[in-house]
């Protein structure tokens, strides 16, 4: 049988050797002789289990380390190789119409299996083979099919998905909501926006993330409304993040009042990254204050990762405001990042004296905000901060920063290249020969806020 086929085997060949895989079975709740029958149990499951089918179990059960296995395992040399050639491999009529089957089975792994099966293969006969699953009088294989179709991301598939929208089953709405945010046909956005006032919140959410991926520009006004009043924290954040996916500087009004004001941190976040996302530069003195006032570290960190992003320069004297009062090294470090990015020309005293924070992360951002002001009445308090850094990739960054500010004097790189670090002593040479880099040290990032 095709190893894409053996993979739905893999939960009942568990639940014949009665591996509990629930709640009551995790390590917290069993047991130390409970724990030790579970392992015993998956154990005797695995005997005869298929090289690529054991691969795919120990990789979930190790959290993910897929192709990054030793290269010889105790299964076959690279069982990884064979998996993804059987996974490229088309699929037989049979084995079609087993996935197919799978999306009504009683058992929620082998259903989402068999989903997430037939949306990687690619095998556009599937939508001939889906469509009837569509007009199934069982709800959970109308959602199962629905999903499957989503994953195709077949727009030949839009129109039967669409008369889902409507369906008496909460589950099948969401999934053909989500299906339509998947195949990514704007035509749809009309069909799919009732559903933001859906009693269901799980409908509503998929609603709001479809209008999102669907850049649904004629949405904005409803979009708004939804992040005022939605009783759901969730629909609320994903609303404020679909705003920012349509890019429309109309919402923006609206996005920094949820900023202020929404009893949710998550969502004052999102409206944060937003402002940034949509460039909303006349917003620059909102998220400096929430960057110094809000409660939440999460919220005032985003806050500073947007400043950065806009460009407003005057927003640097706010950034080093909080640079020197905020308390969370993350706070501080994207403080440090945003001013840079800013580059006011000059380097305010608040980054300066940030180079002798207690967080190593802090003083990168520092160190790399200085070396893109270039600010050359800042050199002697880089060099000065040299001789004190104890950890390597600060030093780096701090070498980088005297050469950008144009200090090439014999004191300050003497007592470099005597550095018992390589690297250091590399750009120590480099910075008296006149090279400019590539500089290898590691470049600072802010952390984007995720997509729902």
């Amino acid at each position: 049988m095709h190893t894409r086929i053996l993979l739905l085997a893999l939960p009942l060949s568990m639940q014949a050797s009665g591996v509990r895989v629930n709640a009551a079975s995790s390590p917290q709740a069993q047991t130390a002789g409970e724990r030790t029958q579970s392992v015993r149990e998956l154990l005797t499951a695995a005997r005869g289990v298929p090289a690529e089918m054991c691969a795919l179990a120990s990789n979930g059960a190790s959290n993910g380390g897929g192709r990054w296995d030793a290269p010889s395992t105790s299964i076959q040399a690279d069982p990884w190789q064979s998996l993804h050639d059987a996974m490229r491999a088309p699929l037989a009529e049979d084995e079609r119409r087993i996935l197919v089957d799978g999306l009504a089975s009683d058992d929620g792994c082998v259903r989402h299996m068999a989903g997430t099966l037939i949306g990687r293969s690619g095998d556009r006969a599937f939508t001939t083979e889906l469509g009837p699953r569509l007009q199934s009088a069982n709800a959970v294989e109308r959602a199962g099919a629905a999903r499957a179709l989503g994953l195709l991301g077949d727009r030949g598939s839009v129109d039967p998905i669409e008369h889902l929208l409507r369906d008496a089953a909460a589950d099948v709405r969401s999934n053909a909501a989500w299906a339509l945010g998947r195949i990514g046909d704007r035509r749809a956005a009309p069909s799919v926006a009732p559903l933001v006032n859906d009693a269901n919140e799980t409908v509503r959410l998929a609603a709001v993330t479809t209008l999102g991926h669907l850049q649904a520009a004629d949405n904005v006004d409803l979009l708004l409304r939804v992040l005022k009043q939605d009783e759901n924290t969730e629909v609320r954040r994903t609303a404020a993040w679909a705003l920012a996916e349509i890019g429309s500087r109309t919402a923006a009004d609206g996005l920094a009042a949820a900023m202020h004001g929404d009893k949710s941190a998550s969502v004052r976040e999102m409206c944060a990254w937003a402002l940034g996302e949509i460039h909303a530069r006349d917003f620059a003195d909102a998220l400096a204050a929430a960057a110094k006032s809000d409660d939440t570290p999460s919220v005032r960190e985003t806050a500073a990762w947007s400043l950065g992003e806009l460009g407003v320069k005057k927003s640097a004297d706010a950034l080093a405001e909080v640079l020197a009062s905020d308390k969370d090294p993350r706070v501080r470090g994207t403080a440090a990042w945003a001013i840079g990015e800013l580059n006011p020309g000059r380097a305010p005293k608040q980054l300066v004296a940030a180079l002798h924070d207690a967080d190593d992360d802090v003083r990168l951002k520092a160190a790399w905000a200085l070396s893109e002001i270039g600010d050359s009445d800042a050199a002697t308090a880089i060099a000065s901060a040299i001789k004190s850094e104890h950890n390597d990739r600060v030093r780096v960054a701090l070498v980088r920063a005297v050469v950008e500010s144009g200090d090439r004097s014999s004191d300050v790189f003497k007592d470099l290249l005597d550095s018992k670090d390589t690297e250091t002593r590399e750009m120590a040479v480099r910075a008296l020969a006149g090279r400019r880099g590539p500089w290898p040290w590691p470049w600072p990032q802010p952390r984007p806020r995720p997509f729902p």
